[in-house]
This record gives C-alpha cells, structure tokens and sequence, in this order.
C-alpha cells in the first residue's frame, strides 16, 4: 500500500541538521514537515523562517510548510519567496480574515495550496476552502506541542472528508500523535500521507531508514 511518510522536522537534532537531513532522505522519507508557530495563534514558539529557509537549502525531497501564525497574508511572501514549485504550504483558516485570498497567492506562486484543520474546526465550515486547496492536513491533537494524546473524535471527521475528497480533489494528512495502529488504520481507508515525530521517528535506538522501512512493512 503506497503512502507518504514526512518528518516532523521540529523533533529533529539541531546540534546537526544538515545530518538530519541527509540521514532522512538517504532513509527514504518523502517530504520534510516545518511547522512555524509565532506565540499567538498557538501558545508555543517552533520553527523560524531561517530554519526553513536552510532546510530547504539542504534538501531536495519537498518540504511541507505548516503556517501556525496569526492572520499569514501579513507575511506569506516571506515565506513563498524562499520555497520551490513542489512545495507545499498549510495555512489555519481561523487565522485569517479571508483565508481564500492567502491560499490564492501560494497558488499564484506555483505552489500547493493546503489547509490545516484543528480538532475543534468542524467539516462545514471549511467546505468552500475544499474547492480550493489541493491537501487538507488534519490535526489529531492541538496544534502547538509535539507528543500530546491523540483526540478519538477526529477520526470522524476524517470518514467525512473521505466521502468529500474525490468530489472536491484533495488529498487528506495526519498530524500529531501518529503511531502504527493510526497508519493501520486510515491509510487503507484513503489518508494519503502521515506526520512523523517523537512517537514513530524521532528518538529512536535504530536508524531513520530502518524506522521507515518498519513503518512501509505494516501488515494491512
């Protein structure tokens, strides 16, 4: 069963990124995961611009941008101008006044246009966005800290974005607390792609291409 594996790049080792990198993409992952948070819209400082902008230096698998700042139009260009046409950036709708008008000028730029939505952030009120986005990132914890419990109830919402996603052409991701049981469990039922970090990849005794070569083996 084929699906995307990113690495949640804010559990790395910052003592040696450019080997994170490296170790990652010889290791086989797919897309490297940035999360930006500001300290507003979610209680917790993450990533900066400095830390993408090397990141996407360094490599040459994509990189999946996950804007957790207040009202992004502010500053997207400061992002879009050091990303590459594969990349993708994830904006919060609940972040913005009109978040029609940012996710259309990462299109304008060439690049996909995604969505992050929170555990409280109900499937109606993103329904027009559905038209418009290419990938919808779906946050099975509260956006702002690595390691937090994963929320049952998001599972629902994903069986309703299931039946929208052929309709409206989007893809579906899972963010936070992703262990093996989750990618058992939804990647069969159309999830397409899964955020790494301290629960699978990160931290652990082997390597990161043994670690992801276990996560591709899972029994379906």
């Amino acid at each position: 069963m084929q699906f995307e594996l990113t690495a949640s790049m804010m559990c790395a080792n910052y003592g040696n990124l450019e080997q994170e990198v490296r170790d990652l993409e010889e290791g086989g992952i797919d897309s490297f995961h940035i999360d930006i948070m500001d300290g507003r819209y979610v209680p917790n400082f993450a990533m900066s611009l400095n830390d993408m902008r090397y990141i996407a230096g360094a490599a040459s698998k994509p990189l999946d941008v996950h804007l957790m700042i207040e009202h992004p139009s502010n500053n997207i260009g400061l992002f879009l101008r050091h990303l590459r046409k594969c990349d993708t950036v994830y904006i919060h709708p609940e972040a913005e006044y009109h978040p029609s008008t940012t996710l259309q000028a990462i299109i304008n730029e060439g690049m996909t246009p995604g969505i992050a939505v929170n555990p409280g952030t109900s499937v109606e009120t993103i329904m027009e966005m559905l038209r418009i986005v290419k990938k919808v990132l779906v946050m099975s914890v509260n956006p702002g800290n690595a390691g937090q419990m994963y929320l049952p109830y998001v599972g629902k919402k994903i069986t309703k974005l299931l039946a929208l996603k052929e309709d409206m052409d989007f893809e579906i991701y899972w963010d936070g607390a992703c262990s093996a049981d989750k990618i058992l469990e939804f990647a069969p039922k159309g999830v397409k792609g899964f955020v790494l970090g301290t629960t699978l990849l990160f931290g652990k005794k082997q390597s990161y291409g043994e670690t992801l070569q276990n996560i591709r083996k899972l029994k379906f």
